[in-house]
């Protein structure tokens, strides 16, 4: 899966301690101790399979017990009706389990779902769909593998692991007297070759200041395609070109076109629709 197991179950633990608390006080109240099940999540809808690893660390840590089996790999795009994995055990483990697991399975099956709608979208044009940093604090990891499973690829996961000169950034230093060509060399300085800059610029001007200051990346903001083909062409791979902001399904084609290598979504993980994804039990005995 790429995420540590440390990681899935300290995130799981999280989960199930805000949702349980000292007990599930409905099942335990009502649902006999010994009640075995077999339960199949279903897709209500059509959509990317993510998130199934996830799904078994809950049941695994409520009751190590319960036996959940995938039925479908990763990644796959599977149609309305189908079961993507089946929990057998204890009823009461599966019951006191249900919210978690479906919460973050319908989560992450959303975003490789919209994911795969915006790569679909570029398909035959140069340009890779990337997510941002807008994702749901704590969740991060499991919403950007998420976008991989849809087939995005990731942004820079955090601060720490890349330098994005924004334009809050480039004001601040701005009003130090410092400008746009000496904000990268200070950068490029600091962090050394084997760090990525990428720089925001607004202006067809100010992308061809950056790349010609030796930017690696430059994310063209919020232009229209006409202005992005315009700074794609001065810059003339002296960088890489990344497309942001206000980007929708109903434009994306058209940012592709202009050459763009990248184009960063926030919305992939901010405004995701969760998939309606369902558990239907059978009494396997009482």
């Amino acid at each position: 899966m790429n995420i540590s197991s440390d990681v899935i179950r300290s995130i799981v633990e999280l989960a199930l301690r805000e949702d349980c608390g000292q007990g599930d006080l409905t099942t335990l109240a009502v649902i006999p101790a010994t009640a075995q099940v077999e339960v199949q999540a279903v897709m209500r809808e059509a959509g990317v399979a993510a998130g199934l690893p996830v799904f078994a660390a809950v049941f695994a840590a409520v009751d190590p017990s319960l036996v959940v089996t995938p039925r479908v790999a990763e990644g796959a795009t599977v149609a309305a009706g189908t079961t993507i994995a089946q929990i057998a055990g204890n009823a009461r483990s599966i019951l006191t389990g249900e919210r978690v697991a479906l919460n973050f399975i319908q989560r992450m099956c959303g975003i490789a779902t919209l994911t795969a709608r915006y790569v679909a979208a570029v398909q035959g044009t140069a340009a890779h769909i990337l997510d941002t940093r807008k994702t749901t604090p704590g969740l991060r990891v499991l919403e950007k593998y998420a976008v991989r499973m849809g087939g995005g690829r990731n942004h820079r996961f955090g601060l720490y692991d890349g330098v994005m000169l924004k334009d809050n950034h480039l004001a601040v230093l701005a009003a130090q007297g410092v400008d746009l060509s000496e904000a990268i060399r200070r950068a490029k300085a600091a962090v050394g070759p084997m760090v990525r800059i990428e720089v925001e610029v607004e202006t067809v001007e100010a992308a061809q200041q950056a790349a010609a200051a030796g930017a690696d990346m430059i994310l063209l903001d919020n232009m229209p395609p006409d202005m992005m083909r315009a700074a794609i062409q001065l810059i003339n791979g002296q960088a890489q070109c990344e497309a942001s902001g206000g980007i929708s399904l109903e434009t994306v084609r058209a940012v592709a076109e202009t050459g763009v290598d990248y184009i960063s979504v926030g919305a992939l993980t901010h405004s995701a629709r969760a998939l309606d994804i369902g558990l239907d039990m059978r009494i396997a005995n009482s």
